[in-house]
Parts: structure tokens; C-alpha cells; sequence
């Protein structure tokens, strides 16, 4: 008994100081704050990361963002989206799932491929180019039409903008994409299908409808997750993967939004 209160009191102190971290880090960036704006007027120019398409019209490239998400959900959750063009185009395209209006929730250039969502500026997670951009690209639009859940959303556990990003991650295991631990959704997994490949698509995930589960994966490394709380261990790079932050290490997406 006394090892398990151990546990319990260890992975609450967790969440705890984890909450902590990604409140006063949104404080900072001013994600609780006014500085970020109303929904209506808050920054959504570009963050100037994505490669110029005309510039680089003869290359191809796929990119995955995140941002924290507008408003008090930003200090424990993010968005993510992908973007991608072939080699001859001069304008990506955008795919996401959004919570508002009806009917279909993956959305198409409705954003600027690099924006900023709302008032935070997002990060890069996945960034390839040239000949392997070029042959995931078919790969990347087949995993958009078979998207199990296009017209339903729900914040928790799922499914949502991330289990979205990690159902392309696992149709598309060259996308090598990493999700970072406060994906919240991310591990939204139908009852009828709870066990099966992670986000990054290497590896094995078992879950239960996103609220119970354990990941072992190429780029997650050991993630254990509770009430769509996750926390584990990743290893490339190597990093501490925490709920609410995200994480603590390189590549962290939880990092001040200047």
C-alpha cells in the first residue's frame, strides 16, 4: 500500500509543479493576459518561419506546427496543423480540425500556413524537404480523407485538432512526427480499436479512449498517460515529456511566444 500512495502522491506533485510551469510561462508570453487580444483581433500574420513558396517553388516541403490554443486552454493544451506543397507549386496548402461551426471540422487554408493562432506564435515540430517531402505528400492527403472523425469534436478527451495531426502521424510513419505531451487528444483511440501504432506510427500504444493508456514509440520514447494527463520519457532528444508544459528539454513547444 505504502509504495502505491508513493506513486500517487509522486505523479500528483508532478501535475502540480507541470501546471505550475506552463501558468507562469503563459503569464509571461501574455497568453493569459490581454496582450494576446480578443478572439477577433488577436495576431494571426505570419510568424515568418515557413519558407518562402515562391522562393522555394522547385522544392517540396512538409511542415507541422503547434501553438498553444487560444484563451486559458493555451496554459495546458496546443494546436497543431500541417502544411505542405510539391515541387513546382508557389502555395502550401493548410489542414486542420476546428471546433466551430457544423459539418465538417478539417478545415483547408482557412489560416496562414505559418500564422500565428490567436495571438501565440507556433512552433515547429516536423519540417522535411526535397524527395522524401515529395513521396509523403500522397501519403499525407489519403490520411486526411480517412480521418475517422471529420465532423465531431470534442475538446477531452478527443477527438479533436491533435487526434486529427496523430491520425496523419500514423497513416505517415516517414513524417516521423512527435507530438508533444500536452497534444491533449493526441491518444484518443476508438473502444473498438484501443490498441495499434502511436502518433509517431513506430512503435505500440495501447488506450482507452485517450483517458488511459501507455505509448512506447520511436520519437515519444515511454509515455504514460492518466485522464489525458501524460508524462514519461523521451529519448531523442532526450527529455522529460510532461502534462500542461509539454516538456522539459530541447524542442520543448511550451516556450515563451514572443
Amino acid at each position: 500500500m505504502l509504495p502505491f500512495k508513493a506513486v500517487m502522491i509522486s505523479f500528483l506533485c508532478i501535475i502540480l509543479l507541470s501546471l505550475g510551469a506552463s501558468l507562469a510561462q503563459a503569464t509571461r508570453s501574455g497568453e493569459l493576459t490581454s496582450e494576446r487580444g480578443g478572439w477577433a483581433s488577436a495576431r494571426r500574420d505570419s510568424a515568418s518561419i515557413a519558407p518562402d513558396p515562391q522562393r522555394y517553388a522547385a522544392e517540396a516541403i512538409v511542415q507541422v506546427y503547434a501553438a498553444p490554443t487560444y484563451g486559458w486552454k493555451g496554459a495546458v493544451a496546443v494546436h497543431p496543423w500541417i502544411i505542405f506543397k510539391r515541387a513546382g507549386e508557389t502555395r502550401y496548402n493548410r489542414y486542420e480540425v476546428i471546433s466551430w461551426g457544423s459539418g465538417d471540422k478539417v478545415r483547408r487554408n482557412s489560416n496562414l500556413p505559418d500564422g500565428y493562432w490567436y495571438g501565440a506564435k507556433p512552433r515547429l515540430l516536423v519540417d522535411h524537404r526535397g524527395n522524401s517531402a515529395e513521396a509523403m505528400i500522397p501519403q499525407i492527403e489519403a490520411a486526411i480523407k480517412s480521418y475517422p472523425w471529420p465532423t465531431t469534436y470534442h475538446a477531452w478527451p478527443g477527438p479533436n485538432s491533435n487526434t486529427f495531426m496523430a491520425h496523419i502521424g500514423r497513416e505517415v510513419p516517414a513524417l516521423k512526427l512527435d507530438l508533444p505531451a500536452n497534444a491533449l487528444g493526441k491518444d484518443y483511440r476508438s473502444l473498438l480499436n484501443p490498441v495499434g501504432l502511436p502518433p509517431s506510427g513506430r512503435g505500440v500504444q495501447l488506450s482507452l479512449l485517450g483517458v488511459l493508456g501507455v505509448t512506447v514509440g520511436a520519437e515519444e520514447g515511454l509515455e504514460v498517460n492518466l485522464l489525458g494527463l501524460n508524462m514519461g520519457l523521451d529519448f531523442t532528444p532526450f527529455r522529460l515529456r510532461l502534462p500542461f508544459i509539454g516538456g522539459i528539454g530541447q524542442n520543448n513547444v511550451q516556450r515563451d511566444n514572443p
